[in-house]
């Protein structure tokens, strides 16, 4: 009998063996049955951490968030433009380093405040350069929005980078579609080159930003008495 002490189970040791199993079973295969048999242990004892899968992706997207950010900080010197920028892209980044890492962030809950801080400071840049807290909510919220959104679907035709799925060959798509030029050739644009289309999306959204709240700098100082 083996007598090497086994790490004691808790919900950190569940977060990432989960993220482990995540990479290859993606989030269809993922149950907290398999997560129990890849810890040697009986499913019920996971329900001491989890109540159910949902609260367990909670706990993997809050994980997720976590290694993301260990060993970054965010540049006071950005620009609202820079910050967006550089916080869009190490999410797809992060993202894609999961199969189904976007559905697994998607809808889910932090289980603590390790994004307050994050969140606090880009606000805080936003408004210091003159956006209302609401524009600030809603030019940060819909970046994060479209980069998900993003995400989700490049992760359906990669489930992981170099990895791609049955049926997004686009040569045979445009054979299919050959009665439909546009549709036909617009399959390149959908399917391939993520890395520039995701680019292209972005200073899209970042010119939408520009364009709507036009901000004036940061706020005039109050009169001097």
């Amino acid at each position: 009998m083996s007598t090497e002490k086994r790490p004691p189970l808790d919900r950190a040791r569940v977060a990432h063996t989960a993220l482990k199993l995540l990479n290859e079973v993606g989030l269809d295969g993922l149950s907290l049955r398999a997560i129990a048999k890849e810890l040697d242990v009986k499913a019920p004892a996971l329900y001491w951490h989890f109540k159910d899968k949902q609260a367990l992706l909670d706990e993997m997207a809050t994980e997720m968030f976590r290694r993301m950010v260990a060993g970054t900080e965010l540049d006071p010197s950005d620009s609202w433009r820079e910050r967006l920028l550089r916080s869009n892209r190490g999410l797809r980044t992060a993202l894609l380093g999961y199969r189904d890492g976007a559905k697994v962030y998607s809808g889910s809950r932090f289980t603590g405040l390790v994004h307050v801080e994050h969140m606090e400071e880009t606000l805080r840049l936003f408004t210091d350069d003159g956006f209302t807290l609401a524009q600030a909510v809603r030019a940060t919220s819909t970046s994060y929005l479209y980069t998900l959104g993003f995400v989700i679907e490049e992760q359906g035709v990669e489930p992981l980078p170099g990895e791609r799925r049955e049926g997004f060959d686009v040569a045979e798509r445009a054979r299919l579609m050959a009665g439909f030029p546009l549709a036909a050739a617009a399959g390149a644009e959908i399917f391939q080159d993520f890395e520039r289309h995701f680019e292209e999306g972005l200073a899209l959204v970042l010119a939408g930003i520009e364009k709507r709240y036009r901000p004036t700098g940061p706020a005039p100082s109050a009169p001097r008495a």
